[in-house]
C-alpha cells in the first residue's frame, strides 16, 4: 500500500473502473471480493503501515462472473476475536474500520465484470503505535464477504500476553489467554504436569491456531485424554510469542476413581451397620421371669422383734 502525503486528506481517486472478467472466472456463479493486483500477483489481504497522521490508499476489487448486474455495498470494520479465538468483526467501528473511506460506498457491477474501488485509510494523529486489525466488508445479493486489513501504526510496540484461569476438568485443561500488548500474537503453548511420584505429562511448545489481537481475551482447551487414574498433580502452562512475550500459570488437580471409591464406601457402610446391630444384640439385658408383673409397695412401721 503506497504512502500518500499527510496533507492529502481529501480523497482524490479515479472513478470506479469496470474491467472484463477473465474467462476462467466466468464459470463461477458467485461473486467475490479481493485486494486488487496487477497481473497474476494475488494478495490474500491488505497490508498497510504508516505513522500517525498518514493517509494511505489502495484498491479493492469485486468480481461478478454471473449473468446479472450486481449491486455491492462496502463498509470498513474493526477485527475481533471470538471467545474461542476465531476471527470475527465488531458491529461498531471505532478503530481501523472508522478510518477507511471508499471512493464509492455502493457500486453497481454489470454482468461478467470486475469493479475496482479505490479507498483510503486515514491514520489519526493520536493513533497508538502497533497493530490495528480491520477488514473491508462487501454485501450483495443476500451474502457478505470480507477482506482483512492488516494496519500497523509506526512507533514503539509492546509484545505481552498472560495465561489465566487454568482448570483441569473432564480430561481437558482449559485456560484463558490475554493479549496485553499492542501487536497481533500467534502464541505457542507448552504443558507439563507432575504427579506425586513422577512426571505424568510433558508436551513440547506448539503453535496455537489463534491470531490473538491486541487487548483481546480468548478461552482455549487442551485435551488430556489419558490422565492418571489416581494421583495428585500440578499442571503448568507456558505460553510464548514473538517479541519476547512470555507467561506461566498452573493449577492443581486430584484424580480419584470415584466408581471404585463409591463401591468400597457402600461395602464399608454395610459392614458397619451389621456390626452395630450385632453389638446392640449382645449388649441387650435378659428380662427376669417377673418382668411385666404388677408390684405392690409396702410400708413397714414399728419395731422388729
Amino acid at each position: 500500500m503506497p504512502f500518500v502525503p499527510p496533507t492529502a486528506r481529501v480523497l482524490c481517486l479515479a472513478a470506479v473502473a469496470l474491467l472484463a472478467v477473465a474467462p476462467t472466472a466466468a464459470a463461477d456463479d458467485g461473486w467475490s471480493v479481493v485486494p486488487s493486483a496487477g497481473g497474476r500477483d494475488a494478495r490474500p489481504y491488505f497490508y498497510a503501515e504508516g505513522a500517525p497522521g498518514t493517509v494511505l490508499q489502495d484498491t479493492v476489487s469485486v468480481l461478478n462472473p454471473g449473468g446479472k448486474p450486481l449491486t455491492v455495498r462496502f463498509r470498513g470494520v474493526d477485527a475481533d476475536n471470538t471467545r474461542s479465538g476465531g476471527f470475527s468483526v465488531r458491529t461498531r467501528a471505532t478503530d481501523t474500520g472508522a478510518w477507511i473511506t471508499f471512493a464509492e460506498r455502493t457500486v453497481r457491477i454489470p454482468a461478467r465484470t470486475r469493479a475496482d474501488v479505490p479507498f483510503t485509510v486515514s491514520v489519526p494523529a493520536g493513533a497508538t503505535p502497533g497493530d490495528h486489525p480491520g477488514a473491508i466488508v462487501a454485501s450483495a445479493a443476500g451474502r457478505t464477504a470480507a477482506v482483512r486489513v492488516h494496519l500497523r501504526v509506526a512507533g514503539p510496540t509492546l509484545s505481552a500476553l498472560t495465561v489465566e484461569h487454568v482448570r483441569v476438568t473432564g480430561g481437558r485443561i482449559s485456560y484463558e489467554l490475554v493479549n496485553r500488548g499492542t501487536t497481533v500474537l500467534t502464541p505457542k503453548l507448552a504443558v507439563r504436569a507432575e504427579g506425586l511420584f513422577d512426571e505424568v505429562l510433558d508436551r513440547a511448545p506448539r503453535t496455537l491456531p489463534v491470531e490473538l489481537l491486541p487487548g483481546r481475551r480468548v478461552t482455549l482447551t487442551e485435551p488430556w485424554p489419558d490422565p492418571p487414574a489416581i494421583d495428585s498433580v500440578d499442571v503448568e502452562l507456558t505460553v510464548t510469542a514473538a517479541g519476547g512475550a512470555h507467561d506461566e500459570a498452573g493449577a492443581s488437580a486430584r484424580f480419584v476413581p470415584w466408581g471404585a471409591v463409591t463401591g468400597a464406601a457402600i461395602g464399608l457402610a454395610a459392614c458397619a451397620a451389621g456390626g452395630h446391630w450385632f453389638v446392640r444384640r449382645r449388649r441387650r439385658p435378659r428380662e427376669s421371669p417377673d418382668a411385666g408383673q404388677p408390684r405392690t409397695e409396702v410400708e413397714l412401721t414399728g419395731a422388729l422383734t
